[in-house]
């Protein structure tokens, strides 16, 4: 099951409104260990298996060392595993292999640090209150004049919002607009002056490399940082309040409150905005890739309602699998196929209006092919509502290409 990494209830407060108040930071002191197995040494354990068998192989790593390391790993997380290796390096003399490690921990290392610095400054925490309570989520600084992107279910049914910015100051925020295609949202305060965050481009990231979060997680620990990797690219998810697609997955920490935070890569541009968790495992988080919000983001800016460009048709993504079951002659594209017994053509839809047909599979816009890294929406939302585009359709073993000209999405 996937759920929204909801906004965070905030704690009941006084009848009259208080500012809020920073909580110290937690400090945890080691605890000592209780006998001699307690500890990994530099005498035994995996740790000195690995050292041993690095020095034995001349500076090439063996079984034992990988499984050393991989054991750390595991005992301590990702981030201890890290540390681990520092430690396990640290035993070692001379190799060109301890040399490069050494040099590419302390460049991540370092990269995360200097990304932290600069980004953080631009992730605000929004108290939002409601008919039912207080909560309390995350918001990306994207212009200086005080235009913030959030989470549509963060600011849902608010009745006010308070955005506190990392340096102490408290703004009123209002809802300039939400998503009819994600969950989305954008806030707006009376500032000028205010740091930002660089927005990337998410159509150029890959499976592996480094994704960064930054938010409030639980409300209280705001300015958070938490480092993993992209897991997965093209994510479709169904929540409690509907469908999301082409999203980012992560393994960077997501927790309740992180909702409408960044997710940034090594460079510290924002890459996509996170929305949601797994809830039936840990580490499965998902964020909304910033070239599909950047449409609405500009809109904002521009001074005009957010909106979203339509065709009108329900269709299946194709890949590899669903074509062979199918008999169908391409593996890509979007087939626009009826769920049940609903019609894929949407009645009174430009799809409709440009004479789409049930089994037709859309396999290019504008002659950009639809493949699982340019999805249909994705292609889509590159354009504005009254836009005309182009489509290429295989239709009977045919192709052939049909003009559609934009509409708006609904609300619903």
């Amino acid at each position: 099951m996937v759920e929204k990494a909801k906004r965070t209830p905030a704690a009941p407060k006084r009848a009259t409104k208080a500012p809020v108040k920073r909580r110290s930071p937690l400090r945890f002191e080691p605890e000592p260990a209780t006998g001699p197995a307690a500890w990994v040494t530099r005498e035994s354990g995996p740790l000195q298996a690995a050292r041993n068998s690095l020095r034995a192989g001349n500076g090439s790593l063996s079984r034992g060392a990988i499984a050393g390391m991989l054991a750390l790993s595991l005992l301590f997380g990702a981030g201890g595993g890290v540390a681990a290796t520092i430690l396990l390096l640290d035993g070692l003399s001379g190799g060109d292999i301890t040399t490069q490690i050494r040099q590419t921990l302390v460049s991540e290392q370092s990269a995360i640090v200097a990304v932290a610095e600069r980004v953080s400054p631009a992730i605000v925490t929004l108290e939002v209150t409601t008919v039912d309570g207080d909560s309390i989520g995350s918001g990306v600084i994207y212009s200086a004049d005080g235009w913030i992107v959030t989470n549509k279910h963060v600011v849902a049914g608010e009745t006010s919002i308070l955005v506190h910015l990392k340096d102490g100051r408290d703004f009123t925020g209002t809802v300039y607009g939400v998503d009819t295609l994600t969950d989305l949202a954008v806030v707006k305060i009376d500032a000028a002056g205010l740091p930002t965050a660089t927005l990337g481009r998410s159509s150029g990231i890959r499976v592996g490399q480094t994704a960064i979060a930054i938010g409030s997680p639980l409300g209280v620990y705001t300015n958070s940082v938490t480092a993993g990797i992209v897991s997965a690219l093209g994510r479709d998810i169904t929540t409690e309040s509907g469908s999301i697609n082409g999203l980012i997955q992560t393994d960077a920490a997501i927790n309740p409150g992180n909702s409408g935070g960044a997710l940034v890569d090594s460079s510290g541009a924002v890459i996509g905005i996170n929305t949601a968790i797994s809830t039936e495992g840990a580490g499965i988080g998902f964020a909304i890739p910033i070239d599909i919000a950047r449409p609405i983001l500009e809109q904002a800016l521009a001074g005009i309602p957010l909106s979203r460009p339509w065709i009108g048709v329900r269709y299946t993504a194709l890949n590899l699998r669903i074509a062979t079951e199918n008999g169908l002659s391409v593996s890509a594209g979007a087939w626009i196929v009826a769920d049940g017994t609903t019609s894929p053509i949407i009645s009174g839809s430009p799809a409709e209006a440009a004479g789409l047909k049930s089994g037709d599979i859309i396999t290019a816009v504008n002659e950009t092919e639809i493949d699982e890294a340019h999805p249909l929406q994705d292609l889509l939302v590159q354009y504005s509502p009254g836009a005309t585009i182009t489509l290429t359709v295989l239709r009977d073993g045919s192709s052939i290409t049909i003009t559609v000209e934009l509409g708006i999405r609904p609300t619903e």
